[in-house]
């Protein structure tokens, strides 16, 4: 009752201001009477009114509708199968972040219907995504997701030919040789670039489902800076096999380039605009040199030669220690010292079973010709081989041959 008294007590009070306000100043009984009747009547009218209209309007519903791909709750997820999209409208924002706040960069596309990522996502990773969509006439849509991507139950090693911080020739190509083959050609070329200093464009190319190499469209500038990035942690190499991230940063050295005309015997060496002239032995009749750009593979010094070993050989049977032996096809092509052929043999006659040969003593010496090319020259230096009687083309994956592949096709 007590409650019911406060109500009543408020409307009276509420009553007496309405009696005061509608008096205008008035002191008589009856003109009072008067007054509290005529306020009587002019408070029913508002008492009864129709409730006003609402001022807002209803929100509008979106006919934009975003899509997420996975779905909320994921597990073992592919890096790279995160798909963004929009419509009946488009993507206006969209963020797809780590649990540590690192964001995922990616583009909206042209027609605001999708959204990708620049690179995988990592495996073994939680991520969230937050995506936002319009209609023509402004209304948004907003979708969430979160997921986990895959943890690799298998690895395979791109292994190469480049030491960290190592100095090459201007002929360096880059090859780079799998441990398994590999299925998603496009991404791992994708994940695996060049960072140079001078702007060097550098492209890949397919040799087989295990070997890429990549070189420039010309020999690269002498004193060129180079970064190889190799980014297949969250590549998927194979069915269920991940690759690894890493940098491998190293230099071109000065330049040097060298022709090998057989039929005259000379090799003409160009180094920094320098050139000179030394004699040599090329393949013989039975076993001519390849024609063609060629590539020191590797610097191998003392290396046993065996005749067996080569199937087809013919002539006299040979084993031998050959002494400064640098590597220029897997085939087994070098350039190295000749200490068994007669002094006038260089520079005269071809005599060797493919190999280019020079002047040199056994076991190697610092003072011959051999043994000055030697010392003087790097991995991935230049050597072109021209008149040799030879007709068939030296096939650009026979070692880092790939110069003698046309840019286009590269």
């Amino acid at each position: 009752m007590r409650s019911i008294r406060r109500v009543v007590a408020v409307g009276l009070v509420g009553g007496a201001m309405t009696l005061t306000a509608a008096c205008g100043g008035g002191t008589g009984g009856s003109a009072a009477k008067a007054d509290l009747g005529a306020g009587a009547a002019a408070a029913t009218p508002a008492a009864t009114a129709p409730a006003a209209a609402p001022t807002s309007a209803v929100p509008k519903v979106s006919t934009a509708a975003v899509s997420i791909e996975p779905k909320a709750g994921s597990v073992d997820v592919a890096p790279n199968a995160l798909r963004i999209g929009a419509t009946g409208g488009r993507l206006t924002t969209v963020k797809v972040s780590d649990r540590a706040g690192k964001e995922v960069p990616g583009t909206i596309s042209a027609d605001g219907a999708s959204w990708t990522p620049t690179a995988g996502l990592e495996v073994g990773t939680a991520y969230q995504v937050s995506a936002m969509a319009a209609d023509a006439n402004g209304a948004v849509a907003t979708a969430d997701s979160s997921f986990t991507t895959l943890t690799p139950t298998a690895l395979v090693k791109a292994s190469d030919n480049v030491d960290n911080d190592a100095t090459y020739g201007v002929g360096m190509i880059v090859s780079v040789n799998f441990g398994k083959d590999v299925k998603n050609k496009d991404e791992v070329l994708r994940g695996i670039t060049f960072q140079t200093d001078n702007g060097t464009v550098v492209k890949g190319h397919w040799f087989d489902d295990r070997r890429l190499d990549f070189r420039p469209e010309q020999y690269w500038a002498p004193g060129t800076k180079v970064v190889v990035h190799y980014r297949l942690k969250s590549v998927e190499i194979a069915p269920g096999v991940y690759g690894a991230d890493r940098d491998e940063p190293f230099t071109i050295g000065r330049s040097q380039v060298s022709t090998v005309d057989a039929a005259a015997h000379k090799m003409t060496v160009v180094r920094d605009g320098a050139s000179s002239d030394i004699d040599i032995s090329a393949g013989a009749p039975e076993h001519p040199t390849w024609n063609g750009t060629m590539v020191v593979m590797s610097k191998e010094g003392v290396v046993r030669m065996q005749s067996s070993t080569l199937p087809g050989m013919t002539g006299a049977p040979y084993d031998l220690q050959v002494p400064h032996s640098m590597r220029l096809t897997d085939s087994g092509t070098y350039v190295h010292g000749n200490y068994w052929s007669s002094s006038s043999t260089f520079g005269e006659d071809n005599v060797s079973h493919g190999c280019v040969g020079l002047k040199d003593v056994e076991g190697g010496g610092a003072n011959t010709s051999m043994g000055k090319f030697y010392d003087g020259s790097l991995v991935g230096d230049v050597m072109v081989v021209k008149n040799s009687i030879r007709k068939e083309t030296l096939d650009p994956a026979n070692g880092l041959s790939g110069w003698n592949m046309p840019w286009s096709n590269w």
